[in-house]
């Protein structure tokens, strides 16, 4: 970028326009008719994409091309398997968030030989600008940022939609959404899916019910509990983000303030050790006494939400359930108590329950909601309770390179197995036990994941030992792994 922020192959006039994009973003992301009626009413009832504003797409480029000298690993998938293309033929239906480190892992499955049609799973976290430059590749994205819930699910359906052209035979879910629709909507189709990705805690239970039900015809793999992406992008990565979502969106000092984190998983304790680390006073509620008992090791006070919930200056939700944080608890905040979910789901505050004529929304700024009670009270709402480091802040892309390396490894394990490696159900194994049919949703395997870890190495000049013969023999090991049982914890 030269002096005046002048893009290489940019005239003066078109700096002017993209500064304009860039600082009317905030203006008409969230407002406005929604594209899909737009495309509708011109006629286009199955538009090749559906994005916000397309000539938004040289700056989402930009985004797209500095994720990427951020996500090593993923890059260098990307650069040994492309001339295998072990994804040919693939038709991949995408159900994740929409930002540039998920361009990034899109342009590397299309790399790999795959087509893909792609929605967000968030109606917030989408970056319009990414989409745009998504779209004006050539990729069918049906994404923007402050989707209507009627949108949110007519997008997905636009991927999910068999047609001449289009005959999905793949799954990349973040929250089973895409799953769910496809089930619902398009049983036939979804009988010729070959398997689904899952990479959420809440779409991976949804998996599970299905499976038990006898519902779940085609193999799973469940890549939200695979070590690095439990290790690395739920601890990790919601560690940083944490904070940076949170200064944001309230401007927080957080030296000495008050904290609860609802759930000690991996997502919990990230974001105790972020707030813990800036001076905050943190306590911990939970449900399992295994993790409750690493929160009071790890040196915090586990507590029930209603023993603090009048003193705590922060509330954040991290554990994939429902109803955690209630109107009940709502009413006793103090004034100025900032709520956040962490947490996949938008189901972990009780949101609608706080949309009642005695409470007034105001809008203060994008993703922050100040909820004010009749006696003047009010709260800090973020994000209206959906995931808050996705919907008002970045995340960091190293972290995010290895969930999508761990995605797209999942995405060639399953395309590629032999029929028998991972089992269809039939209608005779529909009738067993229900309690044993959970047998079609499987972990990525071990090899997979350190094959994941050992891409992201070299970024830190880091040097493997290497077993001698003897010692992988004494250890009853391959000197090339899995080291690891599949039990083993890390």
């Amino acid at each position: 970028m030269s002096k005046g922020g002048i893009l290489k192959g940019e005239t003066k006039q078109s700096v002017k326009k993209r500064h304009s994009l860039i600082s009317t973003k905030s203006e008409y992301e969230d407002e406005g008719a929604q594209p899909h009626e737009k495309a509708i009413a011109a006629g286009q009832p199955n538009p090749p994409y559906c994005v916000r504003n397309i000539e938004q797409n040289a700056f989402g480029r930009r985004e797209i091309e500095i994720a990427e000298q951020e996500m090593p690993g993923i890059m260098a998938l990307r650069a040994r398997a492309k001339d295998d293309k072990p994804l040919k033929d693939a038709k991949i239906v995408g159900c994740t968030h929409i930002n540039a480190q998920t361009a990034v892992l899109i342009e590397t499955l299309a790399a790999l030989g795959a087509t893909v049609r792609w929605a967000a799973c968030n109606i917030y976290s989408t970056q319009n600008e990414v989409a745009a430059a998504l779209a004006h590749a050539g990729y069918a994205i049906f994404a923007w940022r402050g989707e209507s819930e009627e949108a949110f699910w007519w997008c997905i359906d636009q991927c999910c939609t068999p047609t001449a052209t289009w005959q999905p035979n793949m799954i990349l879910d973040d929250g089973g959404d895409a799953t769910h629709l496809m089930l619902k909507k398009h049983g036939a189709a979804f009988k010729n899916i070959k398997g689904i990705v899952e990479e959420s805690v809440t779409g991976v239970h949804r998996l599970y019910q299905l499976s038990k039900a006898g519902k779940l015809c085609v193999p799973a793999m469940n890549v939200n509990d695979s070590v690095t992406k439990t290790k690395f992008d739920n601890l990790y990565s919601c560690r940083e983000s944490i904070i940076d979502a949170l200064k944001r969106s309230t401007d927080l000092m957080f030296g000495g303030k008050q904290s609860v984190v609802c759930g000690y998983g991996e997502v919990g304790k990230g974001c105790c050790q972020a707030l813990k680390a800036l001076g905050c006073v943190v306590y911990v509620t939970e449900i399992d006494p295994i993790c409750a008992l690493q929160a009071a090791m790890d040196g915090f006070r586990v507590v029930k939400l209603n023993e603090v919930i009048r003193q705590v200056d922060i509330v954040i939700t991290a554990t994939g359930n429902k109803g955690v944080v209630t109107r009940e608890h709502m009413e006793r905040m103090k004034n100025g108590c900032v709520v956040c979910n962490m947490g996949h789901s938008n189901t972990e505050i009780d949101v609608y329950a706080l949309k009642t004529p005695d409470l007034l929304w105001e809008r203060v700024r994008s993703q922050v909601d100040h909820i004010i009670w009749p006696n003047g009270k009010r709260i800090v709402l973020l994000a209206e309770g959906r995931l808050a480091n996705l919907c008002c802040s970045s995340l960091p892309s190293f972290v995010v390179s290895v969930t999508a390396a761990t995605q797209a490894l999942a995405l060639i394990e399953l395309y590629n197995a032999p029929n028998q490696r991972y089992k269809r159900w039939t209608r005779d194994q529909s009738r067993r036990d229900p309690e044993t049919r959970e047998a079609d949703v499987y972990l990525l395997p071990k090899k997979m994941d350190e094959y994941v870890a050992s891409l992201h190495l070299p970024t830190f000049d880091a040097h493997l030992t290497e077993l001698t013969d003897e010692q992988a023999k004494y250890l009853g090991l391959n000197k090339v792994g899995p080291f690891k049982p599949n039990y083993y914890r890390y």
